[in-house]
């Protein structure tokens, strides 16, 4: 028996514990051949990577360190007793090596392999070659398979409600928030509107990344469902409630691969709209050059796959195809979008006129969902509320529900302008090169950091004059993001 200690480790999303290599019993070679292990205590168990200790401070014989990830999923205090032994091999794993090998699989053969993926019975390796698998053919079928696997693992909503009404983009925008004006407008109409979101993994920022500048959003699933009892919606983080937690091992290990294929999109996403409760969904997917979906073509058989899964799920879907040609607002990053966004509740003579058209077309399709609105008039409801201030006033509302920020977060001090090479005018902006410069400075990490646009396309420019403002928290992010805006500041300007 070994006793616990927590170890202030963040291996997300994996679970790892930390052994001694001396004084436990066994020798570093039969550690070594353990790697994944069970660790088993009173009424809790969960499996973790191995990782040997030279340092006894850290963990001494007699004891077994859990990272946060680890000792969380476990559940047991501190000092509490476990015993370990090698994790037994996961059977779904022949059904992986029959995907790599070019089969179709069933629907129990996916869901056995989603839930070894949530319970952590993989390593990255292991699903990373499944990923792979399917990223080289994957059946309309399997993807449906895929979608009800990953919502029926993990927790999963009841809102008790006829219409519980969600809006989702499926990213590559930078500046694209507009769920945090979405959300207020709808919520002061009177629909339920939870909405759950991810925190950013290769964008600039996220909605919970952004939110979180002006409230709480780590949310237990009790304060959540008492916001959303009294002001019909919440804006907050999925990850606290658990929602399609299959979902988050499969982005943590598709990311740094730069896997994303149309049917694992749509397993994503729908997964966890299924699994937050939602029945009707308007989904935008941006259209543009350096977007994720690039072309038309790819839009409609993204719209149409998307339609089929939705059906056979019972989701009432409306898919919206928009300009993603460039990014939308002015800011890039949490603090700078979530000016942005407040400046548009507020109705803000300044506030990015295309952020508060965009939002308020979005809006607009969520409110048709209502019955009670005659049809087409979504679009003037939301305006109406947008203009009237109702808006503005739900989102305080939500604001203090959640938990106001108690300090404000600003912009970076650090300040790079980027400036036009030559006199011209900008007719391109690359979206996935500005995301990256953001990042680079910061974003989402950093609040503060990101980029704040000067010039969109269309711009008459001279030459020096400023294109965008990068912000960052330190001179070395700062450093980081100028350098690779040298190399390519993302924008394209013709004389």
């Amino acid at each position: 028996m070994l006793k616990i200690r927590r170890l202030a480790i963040d291996t997300h999303p994996e679970n790892t514990a930390f052994l001694p290599r001396q004084g436990n019993g066994y020798s570093a070679e039969q550690f070594q051949a353990l790697r994944k292990i069970r660790i088993t205590g009173e009424s809790a168990e969960i499996l973790a990577t191995l990782a040997l200790v030279d340092e006894p401070a850290l963990v001494e014989a007699g004891e077994i360190g859990l990272g946060e990830q680890a000792f969380r999923r476990l559940g047991l205090p501190e000092g509490a007793a476990v015993s370990i032994e090698q994790a037994p091999v996961p059977a779904s794993l022949e059904s992986v090596r029959r995907k790599i090998d070019g089969d179709t699989l069933d629907e129990s053969e996916i869901a056995a392999i989603i839930r070894d993926v949530a319970g952590h019975r993989y390593s990255p390796m292991e699903i990373g070659a499944f990923l792979v698998a399917c990223a080289g053919f994957m059946s309309t079928e399997e993807t449906l398979a895929m979608t009800r696997a990953m919502a029926a693992v993990g927790n999963r909503l009841d809102w008790h409600a006829p219409l519980v009404v969600d809006k989702h983009c499926i990213g590559g925008i930078p500046g694209n928030r507009t769920s945090m004006i979405v959300v207020p407008i709808v919520a002061a109409h009177g629909l339920i509107i939870p909405k759950t979101s991810s925190r950013a993994i290769t964008s600039p920022s996220g909605t919970a990344d952004t939110m979180e500048v002006l409230a709480n959003v780590d949310l237990r699933e009790d304060e959540l469902r008492a916001i959303v009892s009294r002001e019909k919606a919440v804006l907050a983080w999925g990850g606290r409630v658990n929602l399609s937690p299959a979902d988050d091992v499969l982005i943590s290990v598709e990311r740094p691969l730069r896997i994303d294929t149309f049917e694992q999109m749509v397993a994503s996403i729908l997964s966890k709209k299924l699994a937050a409760g939602s029945t009707h969904l308007v989904l935008d997917i941006p259209v543009g050059p350096t977007a994720k979906v690039r072309s038309q073509s790819e839009a409609v058989r993204l719209r149409k796959l998307f339609e089929h899964v939705a059906d056979k799920l019972g989701l009432v879907i409306d898919i919206v195809l928009t300009d993603g040609s460039q990014p939308i607002g002015r800011g890039i990053g949490p603090v700078l979008e979530a000016r942005d966004v407040m400046a548009v509740l507020r109705n803000d003579a300044d506030a990015p006129e295309d952020l508060r058209d965009h939002a308020l077309m979005l809006a607009g399709r969520v409110l048709d969902f209502d019955p009670a609105l005659k049809g087409g008039r979504g679009f003037a409801r939301a305006l109406e509320l947008l203009a009237s201030g109702a808006a503005l006033e739900a989102m305080e509302r939500l604001i203090a529900a959640q938990g106001r920020q108690p300090a404000e977060f600003k912009p970076g001090a650090h300040i790079q302008e980027i400036c036009a090479p030559r006199d011209g005018r900008v007719i391109a902006i690359d979206c996935h090169r500005i995301a990256r410069i953001a990042r680079l400075a910061g974003a989402p990490m950093d609040k503060g950091a990101g980029i704040d646009l000067v010039c969109k396309v269309g711009a008459e420019v001279r030459k020096g004059q400023a294109l965008y403002r990068i912000h960052a928290q330190s001179a070395t992010g700062l450093g980081f993001a100028h350098d690779l805006a040298r190399e390519d500041a993302g924008y394209e300007i013709v004389r």
